[in-house]
Parts: C-alpha cells; sequence; structure tokens
C-alpha cells in the first residue's frame, strides 16, 4: 500500500497563560492509501488536534505533515485553503453549515470555491450526495429547519461533494440515534471500499465497528496502534 499521510515527529504546544501545553509529543504515523482508521482516546489525549494535523486547520510546533508528497504547512494560507477543498473532506462535530444557505446551497458553495466537480454535473452531484446520506427531500431548507442528526448527514454530504481521496471526520454519528449512526458507518464503509483514506475520531465503543487500524492516543502520545476487524455492520442482525 502506498503512503498518503506521514506525520514525523510531529509536536504540537498551546500556550495557556504563562505555561505551555503539549497536546501532542513526538507524534509519527503513516496513513496509508485507502485504509479506514479510528483515532481513539480519554478526553484531552490530542484526538482532535492529531486530526487537525491531517487537515492544516492546527500547524505544529515541530516536525513535519506530509500528504501526497507534499509538506502542508509549507503553503501559505491561501494555497493551503485550496489544497484543503480538493483533498480533504471534513465533518465537524458541531456542523459548522452556513445558516443562511439552504443545504443544497452549502454544498453548492462548497463546489463553486474548489472548482472539481463541472457546473453542469454540479446538481447532479448534490442530489446524489444528500440521497446517499438519506435527506434528499431537506435539500431547500435551512439548517434551522433540521434536526442535529439531519444537519450532521448534511454535513458529511458536503464534506464528499468535491470527491476528496480523503476524508475527516470529529465524533460524526455522536448526535445521531442508533438507527441513523449505523447507516452512516455503512456510509463511510462503502466510501473506503471505493479507495477513499478514511479517519475519524470517535468516543464510540469499537465492538461491531469495523476498522483496518486503530490508533489510541495518551497524553498526546501514540498509546497503541492495532488492526480491529469485527463483524460487517451491512448484516442486517443486531450488532
Amino acid at each position: 500500500m502506498k503512503p498518503i499521510i506521514q506525520l514525523q515527529n510531529v509536536s504540537k504546544s498551546f500556550r495557556a497563560g504563562q505555561r505551555y501545553f503539549n497536546a501532542l509529543e513526538q507524534v509519527n504515523l503513516t496513513i496509508n492509501e485507502g485504509e479506514f482508521v479510528a483515532i481513539v482516546g480519554s478526553s484531552g489525549s490530542g484526538k482532535s488536534t492529531l486530526l487537525n494535523m491531517f487537515t492544516g486547520i492546527d500547524h505544529p510546533t515541530k516536525g513535519t505533515v506530509t500528504i501526497n508528497d507534499a509538506d502542508i504547512h509549507a503553503l501559505n494560507e491561501s494555497k493551503l485553503a485550496r489544497w484543503r477543498g480538493e483533498n480533504v473532506g471534513i465533518v465537524f462535530q458541531f456542523f459548522q453549515l452556513i445558516p443562511t444557505l439552504s443545504i443544497a446551497d452549502n454544498l453548492f458553495l462548497a463546489m463553486d470555491f474548489v472548482k472539481v466537480i463541472p457546473k453542469k454535473d454540479r446538481k447532479q452531484r448534490m442530489e446524489l450526495l444528500l440521497e446517499q446520506v438519506g435527506i434528499a427531500d431537506h435539500a431547500d431548507k435551512l439548517p434551522s429547519a433540521l434536526s442535529g442528526g439531519e444537519q450532521q448527514r448534511a454535513a458529511i454530504a458536503r464534506a464528499l461533494v468535491n470527491d476528496p481521496p480523503i476524508l475527516v471526520a470529529d465524533e460524526p454519528t455522536g448526535n445521531l440515534d442508533s438507527k441513523t449512526a449505523r447507516a452512516i458507518w455503512n456510509l463511510f464503509y462503502d466510501f473506503s471500499a471505493s479507495g477513499k483514506t478514511i479517519l475519524i475520531v470517535t468516543h464510540e465503543k469499537l465492538d461491531g465497528l469495523k476498522f483496518d487500524r486503530v490508533v489510541s492516543l495518551k497524553d498526546g502520545k501514540i498509546h497503541s496502534t492495532h488492526t480491529h476487524l469485527t463483524v460487517d455492520v451491512h448484516k442486517k442482525e443486531p450488532v
């Protein structure tokens, strides 16, 4: 397998008053193309900071982050924003949909910014993604008219609308009921099977979930990394 993400000796410190807090310390991690990876750990272990390294949202205090042979933190903010739009779909924990735009227009805006999807194909692309996440009938509604779970599904559709090779998600099923969460996990598995690299921070119990690898963090360091292949949640029987 070809490496798509490489972190080398990555550390990240934040200043809190007169002191510094080390969110990550000397992290070395390689993710291969098409891997489906869970990132787990207790609150404050560095999970979200690690996820932000993959997207360029946070910059390392020390070390390098290389994605598709590009040192993303060597890019200026304008080039980094363009790179992010083309290469990484991001699902935030609290949706971050634009409240004054309809769900369809949230997706159109993402496509307009990146310009990967031809204009003539954008409406069909929007409809396809909303159908896949189960909210096709909400395309013309504002985010405030949707439930939390529906907004999260809209956020997932937006993250995928430009067909990025990498998808990162922070607690993507945290606001969903169990039935909807199961459908969302199945959607992630389907995209992983199609070749996408998926990295998910989750507090979900891993029983019944299927990953290529689980990376466990503790105090800003990788505590363990191991394979975690369990039952296929596409099966209809209870997991």
